[in-house]
């Protein structure tokens, strides 16, 4: 009796040791299962490719009008490790010189819900501001982004914008005393502006009216209007109106012209200073700016930083740190002016 009794529990407990060992396979199974659709849901996550929304207000590049601050940026994303079509997706947008395209250009752009949005011009940048608080979105702008209200502070932007700025009207004063300095008998200079921004070509007008009064010369705006400009009646009106040297003003009209625009300054024998390289590296006669295409490829290393995980608000706007002077001794020689030694020692770089 009393071994029928201890065979009788032993078979309970093994009863209860199955039970527990089949929970605890069931349990493992679980967790596997979990674990494995974890890894699923991260592969799935770490597999879907990032795309960027670029958009410029130029014209679309062409084999003899290219788009160097865009290949700029995308050399930059190609330093980092990014390849387009494999890696990152470049969603590019073109607003062919029209002010009126970019807000739909933008709403199209954030409607496709891209992971950062980068734009060189400011009504892009306005007009993403006001489309979307979510979207990251880097500049590359050419004035103050706290005077104009886009960020809270360089060091602390708030929000969701960030980048750089390449501070492109506070060298006005600095184009304007160079070009009196190179050539001292100038009384008129003209501005190079698109009209169809008159906010921007009226800010840039009246500055360099206020250090045109403290130099003795005459500022005279020279108008175009996009998306089609009339350069050559534009450089005709200048002639007619003798002025002696032109300021091109950099805006994304001007940047998808510059060969046009130097070919017309040699052929009107206008001594020109513009607002970046490109212009001297068509046939511009001379520039003082940042150098935009380091500016641009720059712009990758704060969108890698937001693909990672950073939040714009905690990136700080960047300032440049250098300012290149470029003289074009070709164009000088052929409009028949001689750059004074000590102006053309200055230079960072010659083309010759």
């Amino acid at each position: 009796m009393i071994i029928g009794m201890q065979r009788a529990v032993s078979r309970a407990k093994k009863t209860r040791w199955n039970k527990f060992v089949e929970k605890g396979i069931n349990s493992l199974a679980l967790c596997a299962m979990l674990v494995t659709l974890c890894e699923y849901g991260e592969a799935q996550q770490a597999g879907k490719i990032p795309r960027i929304g670029f958009l410029q207000r130029r014209v679309a590049p062409t084999p003899s009008n290219p788009d160097p601050l865009g290949d700029a940026f995308r050399q930059g994303l190609r330093d980092l490790g990014y390849i387009d079509g494999k890696t990152v997706i470049m969603e590019q947008r073109y607003a062919e010189g029209s002010l009126e395209r970019i807000p739909l250009l933008v709403a199209e752009l954030v409607q496709l819900n891209v992971d950062v949005l980068v734009f060189g011009t400011s009504p892009a940048i306005r007009a993403a501001k006001q489309a979307t608080k979510k979207i990251p979105i880097v500049m590359i702008t050419q004035g103050d982004p706290v005077a104009s209200g886009l960020v809270d502070s360089l060091a602390r932007p708030g929000g969701n914008i960030t980048g750089l700025s390449r501070l492109t009207q506070d060298l006005n004063g600095k184009r304007l005393e160079v070009l009196k300095e190179t050539i001292p008998r100038i009384s008129r200079v003209g501005i190079l502006v698109d009209a169809s921004s008159p906010e921007t070509a009226a800010v840039s007008i009246k500055d360099y009216e206020n250090i045109g009064r403290a130099l003795k010369t005459t500022i005279q705006p020279v108008e175009i209007r996009g998306p089609k400009p009339d350069f050559e009646g534009a450089f005709q009106a200048a002639t007619k109106r003798r002025i002696d040297a032109l300021i091109t003003i950099r805006d994304a009209l001007t940047a998808s012209y510059p060969n046009r625009i130097a070919e017309l300054a040699i052929k009107h024998l206008l001594p020109s200073m513009h607002a970046d390289s490109p212009y001297v590296e068509a046939g511009g006669l001379m520039s003082y700016a940042t150098n935009d295409a380091d500016q641009f490829k720059r712009a990758a290393v704060y969108v890698d930083k937001i693909l990672r995980g950073a939040k714009p608000a905690d990136l700080p706007i960047e300032q440049p740190k250098k300012f290149e002077f470029v003289i074009n001794l070709k164009t000088a020689k052929q409009i028949g002016l001689t750059i004074p030694p000590n102006v053309l020692a200055r230079a960072d770089r010659v083309i010759r």
